[in-house]
């Protein structure tokens, strides 16, 4: 007991000086009107600063979620335009619209679903935690694995358009085949057409890759859309991939080669999705079955 009054009296000259400049400050901003509107107007600066820290700490750890929204919608959006474009296309070839029975579709009939319903696969976010893109072959790493659904095949997307495949989980990781990968060979197709071929990098810049065997007959010109076809389970069809930036002729001078610009920079990508589709096993059974 008499080591803490000590201890107590020792510092009551700090104790003493800090609350007589705290009095000292109160009355000083209090009945002083020019000290006071400076002392509230930087502690509002102070604490507005504050408050946006906090909304920049908050906003980064919601971006997952709002990234995998946003290719949820982006997804779905590019499905009900291709759906359309179907539509619209069917139409002009074929005999008047007013006596043309109406292509309108119910839920259930084959109808793409609302944003709010189940188009057939879901996201799961994922955050990208090793990447390159100078190599030949590039992979990525992604920090969801076989614990949060993810598995081979899967496709992984952001909100610029396609980012690879996935090669192989762990329980909490998963290793992405990127679309700078000289293995990789996505399945595209011309906006609006369809002309299909294959989406492949050589090497090189990380913007450009290439679609080959375009058929000499079709009607291409600088900036046409390239989507995913739907042709696989692994990515619905409409998702973007690039713009063509340069027409030339295959080697064997039969087809088109299309040298695409691609709009995903994956040298400056940290948040992607995995697509989980839904029916994907069931596709593969059939394939199997053949």
């Amino acid at each position: 007991m008499h080591d803490f009054i000590e201890r107590i009296t020792a510092y009551v000259h700090w104790a003493l000086f800090l609350f007589l400049e705290g009095l000292s400050g109160f009355l000083l901003f209090q009945y002083n009107h020019y000290q006071g509107s400076v002392w509230f107007t930087q502690a509002n600066i102070a604490a507005a600063q504050v408050h946006e820290w906090e909304a920049m700490v908050l906003a980064y750890l919601r971006m997952p979620a709002e990234n995998a929204a946003l290719v949820r919608r982006n997804i779905i959006l590019q499905q009900q335009n291709d759906l359309l474009r179907h539509e619209q296309k069917v139409l002009s070839n074929s005999e008047p619209a007013s006596n043309f029975p109406s292509m309108g579709r119910t839920q259930g009939e084959g109808s793409l679903p609302s944003e709010g319903e189940d188009w057939r696969g879901s996201l799961i976010p994922a955050r990208i935690i090793d990447n390159s893109v100078s190599k030949r072959d590039n992979m990525l790493v992604i920090d969801v694995g076989s614990d949060d659904g993810v598995a081979p095949e899967m496709g992984v997307v952001s909100g610029t358009g396609v980012v690879g495949i996935v090669s192989k989980v762990t329980p909490r990781h998963a290793l992405v085949m990127s679309i700078l990968n000289s293995n990789s060979s996505i399945s595209c197709r011309l906006r609006g057409t369809e002309y299909f071929g294959y989406l492949k990098w050589k090497g090189g810049k990380p913007l450009r890759a290439y679609m080959d065997d375009v058929p000499r007959h079709a009607h291409i010109k600088k900036g046409d859309i390239v989507e995913t076809s739907g042709f696989s389970a692994v990515f619905p069809a409409g998702i973007f991939l690039g713009k063509v930036a340069k027409i030339m002729n295959s080697s064997d001078g039969l087809a088109y080669e299309l040298e695409i610009l691609l709009g995903t920079d994956l040298a400056n990508i940290r948040h992607v999705s995995v697509i989980n589709n839904h029916i994907k096993a069931e596709l593969d059974s059939l394939r199997t079955a053949n």
